[in-house]
């Protein structure tokens, strides 16, 4: 019998601001942002999360923040997905976590860009986007996922918290 699952929405920690200079796909996270991210990634390491899988934007600073959770003992596998570029498809998601439920995963960490992760959260939950989930930076959201049927606005709401509250 399958069980259902666990996906942490994570943002990425804090990053470099927009510049003229610096295209957005390069932005890096700040020291500031790596030191917050370092100590919500072990404190999660403390409350004994665990993810099969860490699904990152292959931007610069979800990748970097990947790796930090990766760095803590937080997961072993990192894959990058396009899905969760800024404005990505949940759709093209859907469908690749479908297929990652059917070969056995139960507990994943999803590295993206608020606003998408607080509207996936929304839609997975409400079945809609209602733009009132705002995921700080290096927050985290997290949800359980019906073992069967379609996840969109069946999927239940468990965390949500600012990094502050890790720290």
């Amino acid at each position: 019998m399958k069980t259902p699952s666990k996906v942490y929405f994570i943002r990425h920690g804090i990053a470099e601001n927009r510049a003229d200079h610096v295209p957005d796909e390069k932005r890096q996270l700040t020291k500031e942002g790596i030191q917050k991210t370092r100590k919500v990634a072990n404190r999660l390491h403390h409350l004994n999360i665990h993810f099969e899988l860490i699904l990152t934007s292959p931007l610069l600073r979800a990748m970097q923040t990947a790796d930090i959770l990766q760095t803590a003992g937080l997961g072993h596998q990192i894959k990058e997905s396009t899905s969760l570029v800024p404005n990505g498809d949940i759709n093209n998601w859907l469908n690749w976590y479908q297929q990652w439920r059917q070969n056995g995963g139960h507990c994943l960490a999803l590295v993206g860009h608020q606003p998408d992760q607080g509207n996936w959260a929304e839609i997975l939950v409400w079945g809609e986007a209602k733009e009132g989930l705002l995921l700080k930076k290096a927050g985290v959201i997290g949800l359980v996922i019906p073992e069967t049927g379609d996840p969109v606005g069946n999927s239940s709401l468990f965390w949500l918290t600012s990094p502050k509250l890790l720290l």
